[in-house]
């Protein structure tokens, strides 16, 4: 190969590499989920959706489909190793879309796809067993998007 079409050949293949790596979404290939012995999470009780998603803050580290935090019923004193369901249906009713727990700190997390279709109930379970469903159905992940902002904090007892 000449020395010409061997340098055309490099600066071809550098750019495209260069351009590749300026469109590659930060963070979206990133899996993340907590785990209960997990103390790797942060800002309890903020909405972790500002900063874990596209653009966010911390996009690098992830981008979250599902967050939020988890509480005593004082909505004071974090609710650690409690366990997240989002069903189909109101109660514990229809399919069971996914089940994330909840890390020591009290957070939950996860970046895996979940399909919230026409909408999702949310139940909390906590380590004794009692259970706190939602009644409405939600279309997002950002649990504390509205639990601690516009409604009560998320608990279970």
């Amino acid at each position: 190969m000449k020395r010409s079409t061997l340098l055309t050949y490099l600066t071809v293949c550098i750019s495209f590499s260069l351009l590749l790596y300026a469109c590659r979404k930060d963070g979206q290939d990133i899996t993340m989920v907590s785990t209960v012995s997990s103390t790797a999470s942060h800002n309890n009780g903020a909405n972790c959706m500002t900063c874990h998603r596209s653009n966010g803050k911390a996009a690098g580290a992830g981008w979250f489909v599902v967050a939020g935090s988890s509480f005593m019923p004082d909505k004071q004193a974090i609710n650690p190793n409690a366990v997240i369901y989002l069903y189909t249906g109101q109660n514990a009713t229809g399919d069971l879309k996914a089940k994330i727990t909840v890390d020591a700190l009290g957070n939950f997390y996860t970046t895996e796809p979940i399909d919230f279709g026409n909408g999702l109930y949310p139940a909390i379970q906590s380590t004794s067993g009692n259970v706190q469903y939602m009644t409405q159905v939600t279309r997002t992940g950002a649990c504390n998007g509205c639990h601690g902002a516009s409604t009560d904090r998320l608990w279970v007892n």
